[in-house]
């Protein structure tokens, strides 16, 4: 295992007091990327990365001398999906096609997070476009499994210390499936609740910017952030919890889902209300449209470069566009009406069932063995498509040791009660975070 325990809101406390200094922190983690990156693989190569980061530490420090001024993010060190453009680097998406082709103003998330303080560690590694074709990177936990897709770097870098705060990206499952792979928390907020302006589009209608840190109350100062709006809150009641019953539970393997009725037990034990409601016995039929929809979005968001490169696109990346060009315009229509439907279909059971949350399994199961797949997304896809926001947390393993994870998922634009109410509940499964084993 290549773990070390690295919670954003620990780090950024020693940074800002100067308990631990920044220069000797940025040191640290270099020291720790070069002897250990080389077998994970998850952080993107750069020539005079320690140089850079100690000039613009130097800049930072200078900037705020006196630690009572400083920035909620001083000194953290983020990694950031190689989809987002970042001055300073190129952006290539993991694909063959020249990065000129590819550039564009640096993205608003990254001039929030420099806005706070924090300072670019490096571009992590993605599938090819954010989709299925998978990159190098090992999970942190057993190099012989994957992280987790799309945004495989961030999660891995998370979860091996590097980085105590990770950005990626959702268009099916890519963050909160790789954060359960590699037993980190992972969240993806209301749709549009984060900008993503500079980013290389995958599917605009489902495309949600994400975050990976260790811990939730690293998320929290995250969200703050990032998130448009966000309004501190005080919530001092449990939340009833919704148990989605029939097909999309069936998904799970019967190990996991073993591991989560016993979770669900410990829930149940703390006070909390789970009810079990009929809801997504259509998963079949989500995904299909869902499928539709990203398909025929990323053709069209390709449009241009895959008249130009298509010889230069991997087999499944292609496929998928292929695939994509054949989807009527009605269908396109169709697509984004339903994911509408959905969203007011699972608000709607929430509301007449009192529900503060769902509950489920983060993933069907362990990290898949092999790093020709990166894992199956069903568990996120219909909250994906929905736009409702999400929130993993490492609260179990298998047998031989892997994370397993619940996702815990709140209204449209309920992102401030989500991390709160999952920031205590996560108290409940603390042993399996921060790598207390």
């Amino acid at each position: 295992m290549y773990l070390y325990p690295a919670p954003l809101a620990r780090e950024t406390r020693d940074l800002i007091s100067g308990q631990k200094d920044l220069k000797d922190h940025i040191n640290e983690i270099c020291d720790r990327i070069d002897q250990q990156d080389q077998e994970i693989l998850s952080i993107l190569p750069e020539y005079g990365r320690r140089e850079r980061l100690m000039r613009e530490a130097e800049i930072l420090i200078n900037a705020y001398p006196d630690p009572a001024n400083r920035p909620p993010l001083f000194g953290a060190l983020v990694g950031v999906k190689d989809v987002y453009h970042v001055k300073g680097f190129v952006t290539r998406a993991n694909s063959k096609i020249d990065p000129q082709e590819l550039a564009g103003p640096e993205a608003e998330t990254v001039r929030l997070l420099r806005q706070a303080g924090a300072l670019v560690l490096g571009k992590t590694v993605t599938t090819e476009f954010a989709y299925f074709e998978p990159g190098p990177t090992r999970n942190p936990h057993n190099l012989e499994h994957t992280p987790g897709g799309s945004s495989s770097g961030s999660a891995a870098a998370v979860a091996a210390g590097f980085s105590p705060l990770a950005l990626g990206t959702q268009t099916v499952g890519s963050v909160n499936r790789p954060a359960a792979y590699c037993g980190v928390v992972g969240y993806k907020p209301s749709y549009n609740r984060i900008s993503k302006e500079g980013l290389l589009h995958f599917s605009r209608s489902t495309d949600h910017v994400g975050c990976f840190t260790q811990d939730l109350e690293g998320m929290m100062l995250a969200a703050e952030v990032l998130c448009y709006s966000w309004q501190e809150i005080d919530v001092n009641y449990k939340p009833v919890l919704g148990l989605p019953k029939g097909r999309y539970l069936e998904k799970v393997s019967p190990e996991a889902l073993d591991v989560f009725l016993k979770q669900l037990d410990i829930l149940k034990k703390a006070g909390y209300t789970v009810k079990e409601i009929d809801a997504l016995d259509d998963i079949d039929i989500i995904a299909e449209w869902h499928h539709k929809l990203i398909s025929a979005e990323k053709a069209l968001e390709h449009e241009d470069l895959y008249s130009r490169f298509s010889d230069l696109y991997r087999p499944k990346t292609a496929a998928l566009i292929e695939e994509g060009k054949q989807i009527p315009a009605n269908d396109l229509e169709a697509a984004r009406r339903l994911q509408k439907e959905l969203r007011e279909r699972l608000e709607r059971l929430m509301w007449d069932n009192s529900l503060g949350l769902w509950v489920a399994p983060a993933a069907t199961g362990p990290a898949p063995k092999g790093l020709q797949s990166t894992g199956d997304p069903i568990m996120s896809l219909p909250w994906t498509n929905a736009g409702l926001p999400v929130v993993n947390i490492p609260a179990g393993r298998s047998a031989d040791g892997l994370p397993l994870s619940m996702q815990f998922v709140a209204p449209y634009m309920g992102d401030e009660l989500l991390l709160s109410w999952v920031s205590i509940i996560a108290d409940l499964f603390k042993e399996y975070q921060a790598y207390s084993h």
